[in-house]
């Protein structure tokens, strides 16, 4: 007789698997919630308190924690170690068939208390996981619903599971309580003070897809979710179109980390390689849209949008106009779904709210991963300083804090040259600054004229200042701090050009 023992939080198909299970000779081991759905459902199966003889106690923290249950996981399929559970009354248990408490679904609820994320944390069905994954040269382990279907077939075809299958499922059993301990660890971290950087990391996620390649053809590549919490790509639900691709995901996270720094007005970002080729504000998402556009209307085109409000019917017609690789939103109308059916290709996700994402930044390098915080300082116009005789005016500051929350989201070295709520040049990625300033004027043209600046970080000559005067700004923001700050700020008083300096860089590699 074989014995298997099922305790489960998620029981999606429990009953047709336990069933499957009874045909095939198993009988039934079972603890609190799942021992009731068995046992409503009409079949045979004993409680665990009635094999160990020691009833759950502590609310249910203690269950499974008994010499019974983990003597008849543990034991080898040895003669020795048989006969030292037949002394004991002990039964060999074959299989074990455990999901965990929700621990990630509930620290994913924005009130939860640490009280109950404490009661969410398992701990007899990891220690079960374990032994059974560790035993898995006799013992099945089972962690997932989407694992039934192919274990009841392996019993039907072969009487009994394959040693090459039990590994598999060993390595997912073991895959899956790192991940749960890692959610638990980040969690504790924050809740307990010990900060953003304890003395040992751990970094886990549950794989989402699998991608056709990396960055390019001859990568590999898949896509894992770490935080469960709603407003980010991670878990945002796509309507319609190809799959996602490796560059799609990091170019549609690039896009909305950007639109989401305008919370109190429609925003829309249109991204290329990550570096936004045209972001503005407007009335509603189809203006945002429409100025976005115009900013760099051939970069744009095969780009990336991002929306910070819902997406309307007009404004996804005018999307389906230029061909366009993906739109992320908080959501999407009937009449915009409808619109974009006339272009099934094009990605349509929908994040369900729209947030920026303050989480950690992980980076690998060779032998290990860096670790930083988001740049998610937040800008305090009573913070900065005017450094120039000319003093920004009103419309000129606000245009100056537009372009400081754009340029923080190109790559250094970064220039962002706006106005009017609208970018109109964006100098990306260039070894020198100069040489970024260039490309933004030259991208802005004669719109440059009255336009505002902004620089990542500080300029370490005037050069950069003279081109600016050259092209017509007005009104420069940046942080400040070179041995040459006093030859810029010279620069600019001699074109009559105002200049803030904000104190904070935003270098982004």
């Amino acid at each position: 007789m074989s014995y298997a023992l099922l305790s489960v939080s998620d029981k999606t198909n429990l009953v047709p698997f336990a069933k499957g299970l009874i045909r095939n000779g198993f009988s039934l081991l079972s603890t609190g919630g799942t021992y009731r759905t068995l046992l409503e459902a009409g079949l045979e199966v004993k409680a665990v308190e009635d094999v160990t003889g020691f009833p759950e106690m502590l609310d249910g923290r203690v269950k499974t924690l008994h010499p019974v249950i983990h003597a008849g996981i543990l034991a080898k399929e040895t003669p020795e170690h048989f006969a030292e559970i037949t002394r004991q009354h002990i039964q060999a248990i074959d299989m074990v068939v455990v999901n965990l408490y929700p621990f990630r679904e509930t620290i994913a609820k924005p009130d939860v208390s640490l009280e109950e994320a404490i009661e969410n944390i398992d701990i007899g069905g990891p220690t079960m996981l374990r032994a059974a994954a560790k035993n898995h040269e006799r013992v099945t382990v089972v962690v997932d619903p989407r694992q039934y279907k192919p274990i009841l077939e392996a019993l039907q075809a072969h009487g009994e599971v394959p040693l090459d299958m039990r590994q598999k499922l060993a390595l997912a059993a073991f895959q899956h309580t790192a991940v749960y301990d890692s959610s638990i660890s980040a969690f504790l971290s924050q809740a307990f003070g010990e900060g953003a950087f304890p003395e040992e990391f751990a970094l886990g996620g549950q794989r989402k897809m699998t991608l056709r390649y990396g960055e390019n053809p001859h990568q590999e590549a898949a896509f894992y979710v770490a935080d469960p919490k709603p407003g980010s790509i991670a878990n945002a639900k796509q309507h319609q179109g190809k799959a996602l691709s490796y560059n799609n995901i990091v170019d549609l996270d690039a896009a909305w980390q950007l639109v989401n720094e305008f919370a109190d007005t429609a925003a829309c970002a249109i991204i290329k390689h990550t570096n936004p080729c045209g972001l503005a504000t407007g009335s509603g998402v189809q203006e945002a849209y429409s100025r976005a556009l115009a900013a760099d209307p051939v970069s744009a085109y095969g780009g990336i949008i991002a929306f910070n409000q819902a997406v309307d019917g007009p404004t996804a017609q005018q999307v389906t106009e230029t061909f366009m690789e993906a739109v992320i939103a908080p959501s999407f109308t009937e009449e915009a779904l409808e619109a974009f059916k006339v272009k099934d290709k094009l990605r349509l996700l929908e994040t369900g709210v729209a947030k920026a994402d303050a989480a950690q930044w992980v980076e690998r390098v060779g032998g290990g991963f860096l670790v930083q915080s988001r740049d998610v300082q937040p800008i305090n116009p009573a913070d900065f300083k005017c450094v120039t005789k000319t003093k920004p005016t009103e419309a000129q500051m606000q245009d100056l804090l537009f372009a400081w929350k754009a340029v923080k989201h190109v790559k250094s070295n970064a220039i962002v040259v706006a106005k009017d709520g609208q970018t109109l040049g964006i100098g990306a990625g260039q070894m020198n600054r100069v040489g970024s300033c260039k490309i933004a004027f030259t991208e802005a043209g004669s719109e440059a004229q009255g336009a505002v600046l902004a620089s990542d970080a500080f300029f370490p000559f005037r050069d950069s200042i003279d081109e600016a005067a050259k092209a017509g700004i007005v009104a420069v923001i940046q942080p400040g701090g070179s041995i040459r700050d006093e030859e810029s700020i010279a620069a600019c008083d001699e074109a009559g050009i105002a200049m803030i300096f904000t104190g904070v860089r935003h270098f982004r590699h």
